[in-house]
């Protein structure tokens, strides 16, 4: 009885190191493909990058989102990005394009708007790694900046 006991957790805890290499290599992958999405877009677009793994969202959401001269994010259907998330207001921020500079405005949402961690209380100015917190979504604001030639 010991002896199948035995061999029963040393065939389980060699399923737990593969399910483990698998996991490793799965992220991995993940990472590279988008990257070479990125690649793929063009340099110097300014773009928003989920920051949460995607598998623990019980909504559909994609990794990168191109931003635009103005771009408002919500539930609703109306909004150039539509996260279909329970603590997501209809309307519930605009990231505009004002010479040159990008900000973030919440649009009187319930929950709120955080960047880096404090809540949003007036428009702001982003810059690159900016982290945008809207209901169970983190986002990362990403603006390569442009080489000056000389």
């Amino acid at each position: 009885m010991y002896q199948i006991l035995s061999w029963i957790v040393r065939y389980l805890l060699i399923a737990l190191v593969y399910y483990f290499i698998y996991s490793i290599i799965r992220l991995i992958y993940l990472d590279i493909k988008a990257i070479n999405e990125k690649e793929a877009r063009g340099p110097r677009t300014p773009y928003l990058k989920l920051v949460n793994r995607k598998e623990r969202l019980d909504f559909e959401i994609d990794e990168l989102y191109d931003l635009h001269e103005e771009t408002t994010i919500g539930r609703g259907k109306e909004n150039e990005i539509q996260i279909v998330d329970q603590f997501i207001s209809t309307r519930h921020v605009r990231i505009a394009l004002d010479e040159g500079q990008y900000f973030l405005e919440d649009l009187g949402s319930v929950n709120g708007t955080y960047l880096n961690g404090e809540k949003l209380q007036d428009v702001a100015k982003l810059k690159d790694g900016d982290r945008i917190g809207l209901g169970q979504v983190e986002f990362l604001f990403v603006k390569e900046e442009e080489e000056e030639e000389d």
